[in-house]
């Protein structure tokens, strides 16, 4: 950007007179007036440039409609200075390991969210938005979960989107639905993990079960050393390209962007290809190892953000360095006393300076029809209602309990799965059988229902075909 060019404070700023021209005098006193006038006419211009621009991260990258966030955790939001900076500079959080599997289920179908809804309350509080991370990962999974395999432990990753997502269903931006699931190196091939090893499509799956769970939110993948056109952003793009061919639900791609003391010469090159299938990029963990460049790193990163119009945010890994989970490498953009570093600079500079406004966004077609409107059944009855999210060769199926004018007490649910089919998993009710005529009963923490009251189950079955109108039995 070309900079602004001031007159210099000795010049007059006057035009040559011909000297056939003369221009009548004024008394002196007049003369002082005018400059007076003159000189505060040009203070003023002087200073409402500047003050037109926002002074906080959050602000400036609202003006393009972007975010700017950073992690932090539902235990510092008190904490001193974080919070101060968190507050004032951000409009958007995300949760550093809040959200993540083994801390929202530490016990199998014992769910912990208490950290995650203060959070989401802080953010509300403070008008900014929340990015959830992260439902499916390798890491920091629960020991029960690192102890399952197969069908079993694929049935639990589809509970726990479902229960996680559930929860928060409206309330989050955009879920990192799956997490590293990419190996490193040239081969550009999967991670070995316990989730690859139940089937290589465990991640549309899981994509497909984030949907169904909550319809509105963004569903990105998210990996590290993608910070560039190389064979592991290559697999991820060949991925992503696959799924928006198939009509696999996926939204975005979150680039980590862990970075050292250079920038990968591709790196807008590789934001803008992933745009160009029809996602949105996200810089989701940014922080770049302090030294004689990191200041312009975090420059050219927001630049090339700017440059794309469907990168729509950047979240900086940690607030303060002493946050951050690389020691020693004060990687973020204030100091541990909450001082702004050059790279603050830099950053606030960039998104000032402004870019390619992201397209309108509309929430993604709901996948999942709306519940029933008919009146709940009368006395003491219940009903049942059945939305399913498909695929060739499978489907996740998401049953709607009602109860009637009177609360029950328990409830059945029996549905005819189409020939072929088989259930292969289920979460929230215990089920006999898993073909032909299924039954679903409620668990201990759900058969309680009140008047007009709803719950719901879900379950994942094999083969294709659609279910017609269950029925429901009260207990």
């Amino acid at each position: 950007m070309t900079p602004l060019v001031r007159p210099s404070p000795n010049s007059t700023g006057r035009r040559a007179v011909p000297p056939a021209v003369r221009r009548p005098r004024l008394p002196r006193r007049m003369l002082l007036s005018l400059a007076a006038v003159a000189a505060m006419l040009l203070g003023a211009v002087a200073v409402a440039s500047p003050a037109s621009a926002a002074s906080t991260l959050g602000a400036a990258a609202a003006e393009s409609g972007r975010y700017f966030g950073a992690a932090t955790n539902s235990f510092m939001l008190n904490r001193q200075p974080h919070a101060t900076v968190l507050n004032r500079e951000f409009n958007s959080i995300v949760a550093e390991n809040e959200m993540k599997w083994y801390h929202t289920e530490p016990n199998q179908n014992q769910f912990n969210f208490t950290a995650g809804d203060q959070l989401i309350a802080h953010a509300r509080a403070r008008g900014m938005t929340v990015r959830g991370h992260t439902l499916v990962w390798h890491a920091q999974q629960p020991q029960w979960a690192q102890n399952m395999s197969g069908t079993a432990l694929r049935n639990a990753m589809i509970n726990h989107i479902n229960r996680v997502a559930g929860h928060w269903r409206g309330q989050i931006h955009s879920w990192d639905v799956v997490n590293e699931a990419f190996a490193d190196g040239g081969s550009g091939g999967r991670r070995d993990s316990n989730l690859q090893r139940t089937g290589n499509d465990w991640i549309e799956v899981a994509f497909r079960t984030a949907r169904a769970a909550d319809p509105n939110a963004k569903l990105c993948y998210n990996d590290y050393n993608t910070d560039g056109i190389n064979a592991k952003s290559t697999a991820i793009y060949n991925m992503v390209r696959d799924f928006k061919s198939r009509g696999v639900p996926i939204d975005c791609v979150g680039l980590q962007s862990h970075l050292g003391t250079s920038l990968d010469p591709t790196y807008q090159q590789n934001i803008q290809r992933f745009a160009d299938l029809g996602v949105d990029v996200q810089i989701t963990e940014l922080d770049i190892q302090q030294g004689g460049n990191q200041a312009n790193m975090y420059g050219q990163v927001t630049r090339a953000c700017l440059a794309v119009a469907r990168c729509t945010g950047i979240t900086v890994w940690g607030v303060l360095d002493p946050d951050s989970w690389r020691t020693g490498a004060n990687p973020l953009l204030f100091d541990g006393n909450g001082n702004k570093k050059p790279a603050y600079d830099a950053v606030l500079n960039a998104l000032n300076a402004g870019g390619n406004p992201p397209p309108p966004t509309t929430a993604p077609p709901p996948t999942t029809p709306p519940p029933a409107t008919t009146p709940p059944p009368s006395g003491g009855g219940c009903s049942a209602t059945v939305s399913m999210n498909s695929w060739n060769g499978g489907f996740v199926a998401t049953v709607r309990v009602t109860a009637g004018s009177s609360s029950i007490n328990g409830w059945r649910v029996r549905l005819n799965v189409p020939s072929g089919a088989s259930v292969t998993g289920a979460w929230n009710a215990d089920r006999s059988g898993n073909t032909g005529a299924v039954d679903f009963t409620n668990v201990s923490y759900n058969g309680q229902v009140g008047a007009g009251q709803s719950t719901e189950f879900g379950f994942q079955a094999s083969g294709n075909g659609s279910i017609p109108t269950p029925s429901c039995t009260a207990g």
